[in-house]
């Protein structure tokens, strides 16, 4: 959904508005408050719907102007056991009438549908905090599943929290009897009834969920309208039940944005958009060789549904073979593309040490995941940074390029394709499960504010021999650039051998003479460190000692984390990198500048590796590996520990 926003004082959002399902009422004696932020987590199965309700939520929240950022977290199963801690999937949501960066560090509202949602997220859930709990969930046996001697809901262990017990699933059969539908089928409508009082709660819209709910079940409209009837009864229950005395508001975040049309979106998503807007700028098709893997999958899906965007996919049997594919297609003239997590790296770098030989435009696109081997493969890390800048054999540089937001993916996209086509060479854009499931509101750019890409192919010969003959010289380099010509095959005059054998300079044949190669493979490192991008900026307002450097994900959990410390009148600086191979020109200048340098990462510490290395400064690393985005205050605490060293 979109909306228009503006950032004039005083001027409202337009978008959609808040609605009443039909059949309820406004009760005059229930009291309204007015919240800046909220966060709200949403639990329960992985079969209960809990990412389609958490998504749902989220996108009304969009189309309602507040500013927000989401935290999916699912098993790695399809269909994990019922009821278990392993099975649980939850959904948490952060929204606020002004700019934030994170999906919250605690939840003020935990929506729990099982006692395992409960076991598996009562740690995170702070004192005074409010829990909804699906009470038709909490029997006997289900409770001693995951370790509940006694209930929880009787023996005291929830003092201090706003419990709410709800029979979601019984009031949620009872809505839709009518409807003649199997029980075990009605109670599959119980997200949405959790959703309607959710949306009462927080005075949501309505009508994008209904429409979606026909919409995504319009092959089945009794289904369809079953769903809609049980989201309008959960509204209807917090309107009316007395239990719940107390709704909330939360403002339209009508300062936190420029002006223009803005939709949410997920990382995955907006780097799709950014693949496609990459390849209609260079006016190239682009080719996507991919093999299913989690966290990437859902571009392949993505691209799969444009084909009139001149966009191919192809789901290969391996790793090997959709990077083998790709190349291919570089070869014969398309902005290529393959996507995978670092263990589907591992698979592809034979061929992307070919692809630096052949000095072709590729793009590899790693959405990282924890590991080593199988792993975490729905959880997050930023741990494959020296894979993609060392992870191949002989001397293979490639660029690196890492965004820093779900939004940020779509620019990042445009980065690397620009890299890719300028200087005729593999790239590596890193991004990562938090990145790829996380969301967050998108400005949509004009079309004349995106970059010109188009990139010329060779047309003829470009050098003449001692005897006067016009020929084709495919390793004859750009003085600028030292970027290759790009020869499509087929194309009158310009064949040329191809192979990963080392090529004679110029000329392209095959060479084994140790200074032919030791020039080229100084000429490709210098290419590489050659490309331009832009100087990093530190953000120091108030002359600090201490700098925070970050890269990729970590730019929202650090943000916050100065922001905190600014107030608390702490001086501290910033900087964030997106070019991480080459480092921009003045990263050197920026870091002596400062006494401390700490590098928060969701790693051992890869990039305070590089620094270390590059420019002999004495960072520190601050790390974590257990499969979660930072915590802005864990983070904060850290940063504070380190300044007051």
């Amino acid at each position: 959904m979109t909306s228009q926003v503006s950032n004039e004082a005083g001027e409202a959002l337009v978008g959609e508005q808040r609605s009443v399902p039909a059949g309820s009422h406004h009760g005059e004696e229930k009291e309204v408050r007015r919240l800046d932020r909220v966060i709200i987590r949403f639990a329960g199965d992985s079969g209960d719907g809990m990412q389609l309700t958490g998504d749902r939520f989220t996108s009304e929240t969009a189309s309602f102007g507040n500013d927000l950022s989401t935290l999916p977290n699912f098993p790695a199963e399809i269909r994990a056991p019922a009821g278990t801690l392993p099975g649980v999937s939850s959904f948490q949501l952060h929204f606020a009438d002004h700019d934030i960066l994170t999906p919250g560090d605690a939840p003020n509202v935990l929506v729990a549908m099982n006692p395992a949602a409960l076991k598996a997220n009562i740690g995170d859930v702070p004192r005074g905090s409010e829990i909804i709990v699906n009470t038709d969930e909490f029997a006997k046996r289900a409770m001693a599943k995951v370790g509940y001697e006694t209930s929880p809901l009787e023996d005291g262990s929830l003092a201090g929290y706003r419990v709410h017990p709800v029979p979601l699933t019984t009031l949620t059969v009872e809505a839709l009897k009518d409807f003649g539908l199997p029980r075990k089928e009605a109670e599959r409508s119980k997200n949405m009834f959790a959703l309607g009082l959710l949306s009462w709660m927080y005075h949501r819209p309505t009508e994008g969920t209904e429409t979606f709910l026909r919409r995504k079940f319009a092959k089945k409209p009794q289904i369809a309208e079953a769903n809609v009837a049980a989201f309008r009864a959960g509204w209807n229950f917090g309107e009316t039940t007395e239990d719940f005395a107390v709704s909330y508001e939360v403002a339209p975040a009508t300062k936190a944005f420029p002006p223009g049309t803005y939709r949410n979106i997920s990382g995955n998503l907006a780097l799709s958009y950014g693949l496609i807007a990459a390849a209609r700028q260079a006016d190239l098709p682009l080719y996507l060789g991919s093999y299913p893997i989690t966290p990437a999958s859902d571009i392949l899906h993505e691209l799969s549904r444009h084909k009139n965007f001149g966009v191919r996919t192809f789901q290969a049997e391996d790793e090997i073979a959709g990077i083998g594919a790709a190349l291919g297609a570089a070869f014969g003239g398309s902005l290529a593309v393959t996507t995978t997590s670092g263990p589907g790296v591992a698979l592809k770098s034979e061929t992307i040490g070919l692809a630096v030989s052949l000095e072709l435009p590729l793009l590899i696109v790693d959405i990282q995941r924890g590991g080593p081997s199988t792993g975490l493969p729905t959880k997050t890390e930023q741990a494959d940074l020296l894979q993609a800048m060392y992870g191949r054999n002989g001397e293979a540089p490639v660029p690196v390029v890492a965004p820093r937001t779900p939004a940020d993916c779509f620019d990042a996209a445009l980065d690397a394709a620009r890299i890719a086509l300028t200087y005729r060479t593999p790239v590596f854009l890193l991004s990562d499960g938090y990145l790829a499931n996380g969301s967050e509101p998108w400005r949509i750019p004009d079309l004349d504010e995106l970059p010109d890409l188009a990139t010329p192919f060779a047309t003829g010969p470009n050098h003449r021999t001692a005897d006067g003959t016009d020929v084709f010289w495919p390793y004859k380099r750009d003085p600028l650039t030292l970027a290759r010509p790009w020869a499509v095959p087929g194309t009158p005059g310009l064949e040329h051998r191809i192979g990963g054998i080392e090529k004679q300079d110029g000329t392209g044949n095959i060479s084994y003479d140790p200074a032919n190669h030791d020039f080229m493979v100084r000429t490709r490192q210098a290419k590489i460190d050659g490309i331009q991008v832009p100087d990093v900026e530190a953000d120091d307002p108030d002359g600090a000692r201490t700098l925070v450097l970050g890269w990729g994900s970590t730019y929202g959990p650090i943000t916050a984390a100065v922001r905190r410390l600014r107030r608390e009148g702490q001086p501290v600086a910033q900087a964030h990198l997106r070019h991480l191979n080459p480092f921009p020109r003045n990263l050197g200048e920026v870091l002596k500048r400062y006494e401390k340098v700490v590098i928060p990462e969701m790693n051992l510490g890869q990039l305070a590796t590089l620094v270390r290395a590059r420019y002999l400064v004495d960072a520190r690393s601050y790390t974590q590996v257990n499969g979660m985005p930072f915590k802005a205050e864990q983070l904060a605490a850290a940063l504070k520990e380190a300044i007051d060293v």
